[in-house]
């Protein structure tokens, strides 16, 4: 970052290079998503089988989170970041050319890997070299890229796979880009000048473990996490199989396109975090929290633009409550301000891969109703989280 540039542009420069960052990761992460009715058929195998190819990375991700993002607090942010973002690139392209399934996971983990080195210590970096005033606007529209990461990827990769006729070379086409997006992330973010190292001793680590848990109002946002992240990737999940049978007989682009809604999710998590502002944590949490759970509920209607509606209406919710509640858990953290984001973001990885693999299960059995009512109890339970918080006047 050059000397004479002033605290905005840092700030501005600081927000592009972490939402690139995000935008890649989700990219990535979700590239498959659009393509398991593809690799069913490919590999011979079955709808829950198929979804490893989302899970394992976000599964691996989220167990990895923890202890990179403890080594990140130990050595810097910067370096853990950048090689992340390559090396998920690189595995990203190794599954599109993989010869089987368990190679396609395996590298489909590998990326996962990577990636975890990214979103807690991108977070962490965010809440140390941001003003407190820019942080709550900055972390949404970091989400925000985010989302738009997550619908790109799933866009393109469906795209390419119709175009071409073959799912490696939509998941090709995301790797290359992903490539990109790291050597512009590489040269645009700024050295760290806030950055401390923390203890890496174990009875200070468990000090500060005991702390955060302690406190009232994390634990709760960690849940919020783990619940919330796994409707979306359930929902995501199972509904490109539902679409793609009769009546609506929908094909792989026809499908990609239904990711267009993350665009719906960027445009949240920029509004949620301008309305925190003015309305406060509590009250915005709770009423996205109703609408991304009402959401949910109108996706059980048979015609297609009452199915995309309601998920656009649960895109909107969820992303507001994701960006509020990340914000918020940034806020309470304190000084192990990596470790608390890497908790939060474990929780939210985790429940997406747990959550989103039991789906299959509600899927195998009873179809897209049995699918919905698993989401309306993680709904629920977002919602009655969101009211114990509020009771509690958690700050």
């Amino acid at each position: 970052m050059s000397p004479a540039a002033t605290p905005a542009q840092a700030s501005a420069r600081i927000t592009l290079a972490l939402s690139l960052a995000g935008f890649s990761c989700f990219m990535l992460l979700y590239g498959t998503q659009p393509l398991l009715p593809q690799l069913t058929g490919a590999f011979g195998i079955s709808p829950g089988t198929a979804s490893l190819s989302v899970t394992a990375g976000t599964g691996l991700m989220a167990l990895l989170l923890i202890p990179l993002s403890l080594l990140a607090d130990r050595y810097g942010r910067e370096r853990l970041m950048r090689l992340g973002l390559v090396g998920a690139a690189g595995f990203s392209l190794a599954s599109a050319w993989a010869p089987d399934f368990t190679l396609l996971v395996l590298a489909r983990a590998g990326l996962g890997l990577c990636v975890a080195g990214v979103p807690a210590a991108a977070m962490a970096y965010l809440g140390e070299e941001l003003p407190v005033a820019e942080r709550a606007r900055a972390m949404g529209l970091y989400i925000g890229a985010n989302a738009l990461g997550g619908m790109a990827g799933r866009l393109i990769a469906a795209a390419v796979s119709d175009w071409t006729g073959s799912w490696h070379y939509g998941l090709a086409a995301i790797s290359l880009l992903g490539l990109v997006v790291a050597a512009v992330f590489w040269r645009l973010l700024p050295p760290a000048t806030h950055f401390e190292p923390r203890s890496l001793q174990p009875r200070a680590l468990f000090a500060d473990v005991r702390r955060i848990y302690a406190d009232p109002g994390l634990p709760w946002l960690f849940s919020i996490a783990f619940l919330g992240m796994g409707t979306l990737v359930g929902l995501y999940n199972y509904l490109p199989f539902r679409l793609s049978a009769a009546p609506y007989g929908l094909g792989p682009a026809a499908i990609g396109s239904i990711f267009l809604l993350y665009a719906v999710g960027s445009y949240a998590s920029a509004w949620a975090g301008q309305q925190v502002a003015r309305h406060g944590r509590q009250r915005i949490l709770l009423g996205m929290a109703l609408l991304m759970t009402a959401g949910i509920a109108v996706t059980l209607a048979a015609p297609l633009w009452l199915i995309i509606g309601g998920l656009a209406l649960f895109t909107f919710g969820f992303f507001a409550v994701h960006t509020v509640a990340s914000a918020w858990v940034g806020h309470r953290a304190g000084t192990r301000r990596g470790l608390v984001s890497a908790l939060y973001l474990s929780s939210y990885y985790l429940g997406g891969s747990v959550i989103g693999t039991a789906t299959g299960w509600a899927w195998t059995e009873a179809g897209w109703p049995g699918v919905i009512a698993a989401m309306l109890v993680c709904g629920a339970a977002v919602i009655g989280i969101a009211t114990l918080l509020r009771r509690l006047a958690a700050d």
